[in-house]
């Protein structure tokens, strides 16, 4: 990889991973269903007017903005207000790796390497340890609401990969234009429209830098940086790099959030973190460690 390409990698990385704080912050002032309302409609408007919708069927288009835009952040947005720190739920959210595994052996038919499968119970040790410490810093809804947060974002995958090759920009763009009416009807729903009316009148300058970040930031600039790095790279040479994300969560969390791990959570974070890296890694060190006993 170029030193130029390694350096937008690197952007990528921490814009996502302050990605978490930002969202934290958001929350402050403003529901979560209205957040991410706007987050979209921003994210939509005026790109659309700029960018080709990609040539693929409107029920795709569909699947992916109602599970990688709406589902994953409505429940993220909906976890982080109800307590899960910033930095955990970087981290908690990186099970979309295990969850896209497991629905693409069920729905793809792929088949589940021995790297993956011990990845998978690394991991899995971790967020049970991190999910046993509901109560420190942490609460148990907000951990199960991140997880299905990564549930979503993994059924997103999938149909991002049933499509094949799309202009992942296009994509995000046009799929944006799904979430905003179904994130205002939840929050009429759940909040209520004084609530909603109240947080619109209320919009502060943080708010207004908040929702540019996640529609500008978060999303344009992250995916489409992403899109580039994928276009010119293999896959697995570019996906190792997500694994920082959370690193450059937790980091940013504990240093503007002053979120604070227990032992068992750190030891839970570095378990999840570790199963990541075999679940990514761990054909390439298991065929290195092979060719080495041959010879």
């Amino acid at each position: 990889m170029s030193p130029k390409d390694l350096v937008l990698a690197l952007v990528v990385i921490i814009v996502w991973g302050l990605n978490f704080v930002v969202i934290k912050v958001g929350l402050h002032d403003m529901p979560p269903m209205l957040l991410g309302a706007l987050r979209f409609i921003l994210a939509a408007f005026p790109a659309v007017l700029f960018i080709r919708r990609p040539q693929i069927p409107l029920r795709w288009l569909l699947a992916y903005g109602l599970s990688i835009s709406l589902g994953q952040f409505a429940f993220l947005f909906s976890a982080m207000a109800l307590g899960m720190p910033a930095g955990l739920a970087s981290l908690v959210l990186q099970a979309q790796a295990f969850f896209t595994l497991g629905f693409a052996v069920l729905l793809l038919g792929e088949r589940l390497q021995l790297a993956n499968l011990f990845g998978l119970l690394v991991a899995a040790a971790g967020l049970s340890l991190i999910g046993l410490q509901g109560g420190h810093s942490m609460t148990l809804g907000g951990f199960v609401l991140t997880l299905c947060a990564a549930a979503m974002w993994a059924q997103g995958n999938i149909v991002t990969r049933k499509l094949g090759k799309v202009n992942l920009v296009g994509l995000v763009v046009w799929g944006s234009l799904i979430p905003p009416l179904p994130f205002l009807g939840l929050s009429w729903l759940l909040d209520g429209p004084q609530v909603m009316a109240s947080a619109l009148r209320g919009i502060n300058l943080d708010s207004i830098l908040v929702l540019l970040y996640l529609a500008f930031g978060a999303t344009l600039l992250g995916y489409g940086l992403w899109s580039r790095l994928l276009s010119r790279y293999p896959a697995s040479q570019v996906a190792p790099f997500s694994l920082l994300v959370p690193v450059v969560g937790l980091s940013s969390a504990a240093l503007l959030l002053d979120e604070q791990l227990s032992r068992w959570q750190l030891l839970g974070a570095l378990l999840v973190m570790l199963g990541l890296l075999l679940n990514v890694g761990g054909g390439w060190l298991y065929g290195l460690l092979r060719l080495r006993l041959v010879r």
